[in-house]
């Protein structure tokens, strides 16, 4: 059998396997699930805003939460538009990287008060905080290198949504904070259980307990924050200057750098037995692939 015909062989049979993480949260997100749609509804019901999405050629996607006039808090509407938009990006084969930014300079300040209000009874705010889990869950699984543009601020839920994106950076006068406490909570869209592995339970206590502003230099000392942007939230290039810094990870054919996030993401969320498997079967995707020809193609042959 030809090297192409055995990695597509294996592609066939491995399929399943490569998807079981990447598709793990699908059925709690089903429509058809009879206490998802009773939140959907009410959901709904609070409207505002919106969740823009545009995929480049580049093969990079820029997510904005867009609702300037309340510091692009979530509204019922826009947690239903975020899980679509996240549900396109599943889909999108062509595509390397998505970007997550917020509008007019700032970048979220979590949930829409109003919606909090009106859905504050303990059952239904366990089904908005469940939604939202699965959603940013689904977000951070996606095959395509993520990360949180952090203009302005990243309040309470806010801040949980740059932990569901692998790579976190900041304008020089940005803020993320995890004001939870001051509202008599804590952190409920799985952005606690996302932040000890990103900085450590040591760490993660003294920023949920102190409420404490994360400024630039902090989240870099701490590892919450991977880059500072040296310019002011509002310019109009800092998107442009974020998607340059991501450019030096996305080099290359899709297949593979989406290949390269699956296989990061088994070695964070499995065992290692299982890990170890996956990373086998999504070699075997790639191996033979185009991509793989063609480098060796262009390789000299060892003497």
């Amino acid at each position: 059998m030809s090297v192409c015909g055995a990695a597509r062989c294996r592609l066939i049979q491995t399929r399943g396997a490569v998807r079981r993480i990447l598709q793990q949260n699908r059925t709690a997100c089903s429509h058809t699930n009879g206490p998802a749609e009773s939140i959907r509804e009410k959901l709904q019901a609070f409207p505002g805003g919106s969740i823009e999405l545009q995929k480049q050629e580049t093969g990079i996607a820029v997510l904005t939460v867009s609702n300037p006039a309340r510091m692009n808090a979530f509204s019922g509407s826009m947690m239903l538009e975020l899980e679509q938009r996240v549900h396109e990006l599943e889909t999108w084969t062509e595509g390397k990287a998505v970007i997550v930014q917020g509008a007019a300079g700032t970048f979220c300040s979590g949930s829409d008060l109003n919606a909090v209000r009106a859905i504050a009874n303990p059952h239904d705010g366990m089904k908005m905080c469940e939604f939202m889990q699965n959603t940013l869950t689904r977000l951070l699984r996606l095959p395509l290198i993520s990360m949180a543009l952090v203009e302005g601020r990243a309040l309470g839920g806010g801040a949980e949504l740059t932990t569901a994106c692998d790579f976190r950076l900041m304008t020089s006068d940005g803020v993320i904070q995890f004001v939870h406490k001051h509202m008599g909570l804590v952190p409920g869209w799985g952005g606690a259980a996302r932040l000890v592995r990103i900085v450590g339970s040591q760490n993660a206590l003294k920023l949920l307990s102190g409420a404490k502003k994360v400024d630039p230099d902090f989240g870099k000392q701490m590892g919450l924050v991977d880059e500072v942007l040296h310019c002011s939230s509002g310019e109009g290039d800092t998107l442009a200057h974020g998607e340059q810094w991501l450019s030096q990870f996305i080099k290359g054919p899709a297949p593979v750098i989406q290949a390269v996030k699956k296989v990061v993401i088994s070695g964070r969320e499995l065992p290692l037995e299982q890990a170890l498997e996956t990373e086998r079967n999504v070699f075997g995707t790639v191996w033979g692939g185009p991509a793989n020809l063609e480098a060796l193609a262009l390789k000299p042959k060892h003497k």
